[in-house]
């Protein structure tokens, strides 16, 4: 049976709701704070698990976080592999605006511990990583899966430095998750070479300029000499939907965002969900099987439906919609 390892973050998440995002020089009040579990590695493993995977996350928390380690286990999440470290818990400290948008500033905490990596990722057949740990057991951990057939899902968010993308080992990597803004910053600094985009209205790609511009991005960062040939990337475009580049496929692939039935009301753990609900689907997949454009569009409709659900909630990890939840929406 298909199991992920997921190594990455574990935070404890400090919303403060505000009218709107603080500017520079600014005070504002908040009208509420409210304490939850989140972090990147903790909310993908729990969206995971909501989709029906099977998942563990390898990370680590203070004693501060005890609290969090029984919330991921209620979702399903096997935190055998997460230590407790002696710097405390790694912390989030939101600011969520009336519109639901937010902004974030990171406290890394326990999340730098130092950990070893294993001697070996098996059972596992998926590794998912993100980039809130460091960096280096990020490679660590992605050099084990390469060497052992294990394929391997990389969202590098927060963005690694300039070094660090330059030298790192894309090749190693069989899926690449990055939102817009993320897909043109990677094109910056990779200096990833300048072709002509695919033409691709006829599978209903929209001709609108922000689209064919993120488009142009992730069909560039495919064509650069760090990239092997089997590495697919998704590229999240927020409430314009999604955009999925594999080469297996003459044609890129676009789903617009699911419609809501309730308004906008926190944006935070959208991301997350959207990831670990595409793992999931990829899991369920036969081992080598090559994706149809047929399957993948139905995977991406399925994350965008998941990811729709969690924008009406508050939160993150618990605003991550059930499996069943998803295809009700969807039916």
């Amino acid at each position: 049976m298909a199991r992920c390892l997921v190594r990455g973050s574990i935070n404890i998440d400090e919303f403060f709701h505000v009218r709107d995002i603080v500017r520079a020089g600014e005070t504002t009040s908040s009208s509420g704070i409210e304490t939850r579990a989140g972090g990147k590695g903790a909310n993908q493993a729990v969206a995971i698990a909501k989709a029906g995977g099977q998942v563990d996350l390898v990370g680590a928390i203070g004693e501060d976080g005890r609290w969090v380690l029984d919330q991921l286990k209620k979702f399903g999440v096997n935190v055998d592999d997460v230590r407790i470290a002696e710097e405390s818990t790694g912390r989030a400290i939101i600011q969520l605006a009336e519109s639901g948008e937010n902004s974030i500033i990171l406290f890394k905490g326990a999340n730098y511990a130092g950990l070893d990596s294993p001697p070996t990722l098996k059972p596992t057949s998926h590794l998912l990583l993100q980039n809130e740990i460091p960096f280096a057991s990020t490679l660590s951990y992605l050099s084990l899966a390469h060497s052992e057939g294990i394929l391997a899902i990389f969202n590098p968010s927060p963005m690694p430095t300039t070094d660090e993308l330059r030298t790192f080992p894309w090749d190693q990597v069989s899926w690449l998750l990055v939102n817009e803004g993320e897909a043109t910053d990677l094109l910056k600094t990779l200096g990833a070479p300048n072709v002509t985009p695919f033409e691709a209205p006829e599978n209903g790609l929209p001709k609108t300029p922000s689209l064919l511009t993120s488009y142009s991005a992730i069909a560039r960062l495919s064509r650069h000499s760090s990239f092997s040939q089997s590495v697919n990337i998704i590229c999240t475009l927020g409430s314009a939907g999604v955009l999925a580049l594999l080469p297996s496929l003459s044609q890129p692939i676009y789903v617009p965002a699911a419609k809501l039935l309730g308004q906008v009301t926190d944006t935070t753990g959208a991301g997350d969900c959207f990831t670990g609900y595409l793992v999931a689907e990829l899991m369920k997949l036969p081992s080598g099987s090559a994706l149809d454009e047929e399957t993948m569009t139905q995977i991406l409709k399925i994350c965008v439906q998941a990811a729709g659900i969690c924008v009406e909630r508050k939160g993150a990890m618990g605003s991550i919609p059930a499996r069943s939840e998803v295809f009700e929406r969807l039916h």
